[in-house]
């Protein structure tokens, strides 16, 4: 699959949100041109629910924006705490590479112990396992399903301004804390 010269994207990630189970939790999709602003989706799902790949699927599915999209980019792979995404069914719904970006590697031990004081731990690890493997490439951490890692850390790099976040996923985050707090966090 050859990147084209100017990859359009989405980018979705959650809103700050309240720590009680069931809350509401903004999810944000900004859809960029290489790295220009480009259009916005808003959703939401519950923190720690089930409605994370269903949601994504909806804002996308239909819309004006999927048949323009050349790559799905997730803030990781879980919403609103561990809302997880199914990676390969989100991809084969949409049709389009999906990709769960993390700024660093997991501590996988550490995501093990806080799934299982959740209901349903077992299928919240399967859900991360499906996913794949964690790949660090080209100075990025992903999961990826519908595209090859080399392409899509090729690609990664042409959607990053500076540092180690793509332009999409750093607007989502801006906005979202934006449009909830009154203003946009320090860190995206």
């Amino acid at each position: 699959m050859r990147l084209p010269p100017l990859p359009r994207v989405i980018g979705f990630d959650d809103a700050p949100f309240t720590k009680r189970p069931g809350a509401k939790v903004p999810l944000v999709g900004v859809v960029c041109g290489g790295t220009r602003f480009e259009g916005l989706v808003w959703g939401q799902v519950r923190k720690d629910g089930w409605t994370a790949t269903s949601e994504v699927s909806r804002l996308l599915v239909g819309g004006k924006f999927l048949p323009q999209l050349h790559l799905v980019l997730l803030d990781g792979i879980a919403f609103g705490g561990f809302n997880v995404v199914d990676l390969p069914r989100l991809a084969n719904e949409l049709k389009k590479p999906c990709v769960a970006v993390m700024r660093r590697m997991p501590d996988l031990e550490a995501v093990e112990g806080a799934l299982r004081h959740l209901p349903r731990a077992e299928r919240r690890l399967e859900l991360l396992r499906k996913a794949g493997p964690i790949h660090q490439l080209g100075g990025f951490t992903f999961q990826v399903q519908g595209a090859e890692p080399e392409w899509v850390a090729e690609a990664l790099k042409r959607l990053t301004d500076r540092g180690h976040v793509p332009e999409a996923l750093r607007l989502a985050h801006l906005i979202g804390s934006a449009v909830v707090t009154g203003e946009s966090s320090k860190r995206a």
